[in-house]
């Protein structure tokens, strides 16, 4: 068995690509099993999200993948991530390539054209979409920070806080994720520019593993 933890507050625009990730699942690790989880957050809290979803686990050695509902991995890095994820105290990221389909790339997807074929954005940088860990690894270096709400900056602080916490970035398999098109959702205002805030301080903490364990485990606001 393999637990997929997927964040999951239904939306009309996202329904479409998260039974789309769930028939991926279904055709290609059928001993999968998916749940999903949200936070009592108004504002959907994608860190909180992630850090329950590791919590319902009770076995802290076990590997577990959290999967965005709207990303689709590739079979081999996936099951790399996953058998190298139980030793190596390391959070996997099951591709170094990061494929945004948009909406003509994503309607072919659904029609049935393999992900690889279909049109794509590659984007640079991404650190989200599709992680490995235990509950162990998630926890030694803070989880996701609850701070960040709505959307901006939570996959980017953690990616800094793995970085200097555990001394390395969290490791990469050659491979590809595949994000589907849904409605994009707002990144302006005041939560987003308080996000932005926060990372600033991760940004100023990466230089300093005792700033950054200040930061990540006291919570301090």
């Amino acid at each position: 068995m393999l637990s997929v933890l997927v964040p999951w507050r239904p939306q009309p625009s996202r329904i479409e690509a998260f039974e789309a990730l769930k028939a991926w699942y279904a055709r290609h690790v059928p001993e999968a099993v998916i749940r999903t989880f949200d936070s009592d957050d108004e504002i959907f809290n994608l860190s909180a999200c992630r850090n329950i979803a590791i919590a319902s686990i009770d076995d802290e050695n076990e590997v577990v993948v959290i999967n965005d509902a709207d990303t689709v991995p590739e079979l081999g890095p996936l099951l790399a991530a996953v058998e190298a994820a139980a030793t190596s105290n390391r959070v996997h990221l099951p591709y170094d390539r990061y494929h945004w389909l948009g909406a003509a790339g994503t309607a072919q997807f659904l029609a049935g054209t393999e992900p690889e074929d279909c049109e794509f954005e590659l984007v640079i940088g991404a650190r989200s979409g599709v992680y490995v860990s235990t509950p162990a690894t998630w926890w030694s270096h803070g989880g996701q920070d609850e701070r960040f709400r709505g959307w901006g900056f939570e996959d980017a602080a953690w990616y800094v806080a793995h970085e200097t916490l555990l001394g390395e970035a969290p490791r990469r398999h050659p491979g590809a994720v595949y994000a589907l098109h849904h409605e994009t959702q707002l990144r302006e205002g005041p939560q987003y520019d308080l996000n932005a805030q926060l990372m600033d301080r991760y940004t100023a903490a990466s230089t300093s593993k005792d700033a950054m364990a200040q930061l990540v485990f006291e919570k301090d606001a």
